[in-house]
């Protein structure tokens, strides 16, 4: 059974950073793509960081250079670290796993992301 718990959200001024945590279990890293997300109230949900299936990287240009996916095999955990931290990147952040070659995907719960002075 996967279940994806995320951590390490919370108040940072603009121009700060934070680290965002997913604990993943269930979740065979060779067969998921993991990723990150983040929703504001009335928006789609957008993705903000992921790994492909050959284990590259991709980002959206409005965070490019300043969010970095990383896992930890041995720990079956993804993080996301976020740099230079705007109030435009206030959001709930969830945790995503695909299964390669399906359209089987599993949600965190999110954790909240404020930027703000």
């Amino acid at each position: 059974q996967v279940q994806l718990v995320e951590s390490g959200g919370g108040l940072v001024q603009p121009g700060g950073s934070l680290r965002l945590s997913c604990a993943a279990s269930g979740v065979v890293f060779s067969i998921y793509v993991m990723a990150w997300y983040r929703q504001t109230p009335g928006k789609e949900r957008e993705l903000v960081a992921r790994f492909t299936s050959v284990g590259t990287t991709n980002y959206p240009d409005s965070v490019k250079g300043r969010f970095t996916i990383t896992r930890d095999n041995a720990k079956n955990t993804v993080f996301l670290q976020m740099n230079n931290l705007k109030p435009e990147d206030t959001a709930v952040y969830y945790c995503n796993a695909r299964k390669i070659n399906t359209n089987i995907n599993y949600w965190g719960n999110g954790t909240l992301v404020t930027v703000s002075s």
